[in-house]
């Protein structure tokens, strides 16, 4: 169940700085089809910065449409996510910061020590929350985007391309149409102070309601757009502008040129993958104490990392990786399940410190193929008569060694009691079965 984009485009018009620059990508899709209007570079590796958070954001929108989050649930802030680099809301360690509060931070101030509490109370640890968001990525249909980190800080392993983030962009629109909203916002207060946004296309071109700016050094000046004018919707993708105000100027143009040859009307459903409102099963584990979490230790020769307008990121030279508390504590939570018991790969199980309260669920599989997931839930279904009656037969990807495989759950029961006493009947039957909190 992946997004679709229609390759067919043009590539005509480049500006020489732009067609010059080894970091420079576009790609202009009409969102009604999927529809590739103008394409440059769009499927060249390059570093994401800041659009990062697009997924960040699409992780936390679905815990809230699951329930598991709202816009005023507290997220802890740890010592690491307190010290990561400018830019930032200031955030200290041990205090909480509103989900709504670290939406708003991301999305105007791209704030970086908010991504990465997003990640820790989501993910057990930012590791951990990063091969999340990577195999959500894959499940969109982001074939060539691999995730590092919650916020787009230089790694050399994180990239991305421009039409994956278009991919994104048209993800986060169409899954989640009343959130998407946060992303039109030009400021807001926090703490007394208000917070300026650094998508300076909001407000000055008709139709722009998002989505995201993005800079570091070796990423260039990213942003990507979404427009919704009329009954045309268009999302488009720069990375790697020069400066913050040539890469603005460009995309206006794309904006300007294609935006009229968009189609008229008609749904993006035939382009747009389902809409992922179940919850993610999750088991509750700690976020460590804030003293436990090593610093950044910030490079001297950072300054001249600023863009023009667009001070999403400052490059730090960090410790070498050192094994973090939070990600013990979240890999210590995850009950694997005997290789005996299960004649296919064993799952790690998400975790998450978020508390979950969406019943349980019992998972019997996880397949290399969304067919014999489907196929193994059928035959326990059949199997187990009226033990499975309230229950809804579920498949659900996550990536393993770069390798997808399905989950095969049935989910809806009420108590751990009755999600136990189902995985015993279907353990009579030879089925390898456990339970899971949702």
């Amino acid at each position: 169940m992946a997004l679709t984009i229609i390759t067919g485009c043009s590539t005509a018009n480049v500006p020489p700085a732009h067609a010059e620059s080894s970091k420079y990508a576009a790609i202009v899709v009409d969102a009604n089809t999927g529809k590739t209007l103008f394409s440059a570079n769009a499927d060249a590796t390059r570093y994401p910065a800041s659009l990062t958070k697009m997924m960040t954001l699409y992780m936390l929108f679905e815990a809230m449409r699951a329930g598991r989050v709202n816009k005023n649930t507290p997220i802890p802030v740890s010592a690491y996510a307190a010290a990561r680099p400018p830019t930032k809301l200031g955030l200290k360690p041990g205090q909480t910061v509103r989900a709504e509060d670290a939406i708003l931070g991301l999305i105007t101030r791209s704030a970086n020590d908010a991504a990465a509490a997003i990640g820790e109370y989501l993910g057990g640890s930012e590791q951990r929350f990063a091969q999340m968001m990577t195999a959500k990525a894959r499940r969109l249909g982001m074939r060539n985007t691999v995730f590092r980190n919650a916020s787009g800080l230089p790694d050399r392993a994180q990239h991305s391309t421009a039409r994956d983030m278009a991919i994104l962009s048209i993800a986060l629109r169409e899954h989640f149409p009343r959130e998407f909203a946060y992303f039109s916002t030009q400021s807001f207060v926090y703490k007394g102070r208000t917070i300026r946004g650094h998508n300076r296309l909001l407000g000055k071109i008709e139709g722009v309601d998002g989505i995201k700016t993005g800079y570091t050094r070796d990423s260039g000046y990213n942003l990507a757009s979404s427009v919704n004018l009329g009954d045309r919707k268009i999302v488009a993708v720069v990375m790697g502008g020069k400066t913050g105000a040539a890469r603005d100027a460009h995309m206006a143009s794309l904006i300007a040129k294609y935006l009229p040859r968009a189609s008229r009307g008609g749904g993006s459903g035939a382009l747009i993958a389902a809409r992922d409102t179940a919850p993610m099963p999750v088991m509750p584990v700690d976020l460590p104490d804030a003293n436990e979490v090593p610093v950044p230790i910030a490079r001297a020769d950072v300054g001249d990392e600023i863009g023009q307008g667009d001070t999403d990121e400052m490059e730090m030279a960090l410790v070498a990786p050192t094994p973090r508390p939070a990600a013990a504590v979240a890999m210590a939570a995850i009950a694997p399940t005997p290789k005996a018991a299960v004649p296919h790969e064993v799952d790690p199980v998400t975790t998450a410190s978020a508390r979950s309260h969406g019943g349980w669920a019992i998972q019997i599989g996880s397949l290399p193929t969304a067919d014999q997931a489907q196929a193994m839930l059928a035959k326990a279904a059949a199997q187990a008569g009226s033990t499975l009656s309230a229950a809804t037969a579920r498949t659900e990807t996550f990536e393993k060694n770069s390798t997808v495989f399905y989950r095969a759950r049935f989910v809806g029961f009420e108590t751990k009691t009755a999600a136990w006493n189902a995985c015993a009947v279907l353990k009579k039957k030879n089925f390898g079965c456990y339970a899971i909190a949702q």
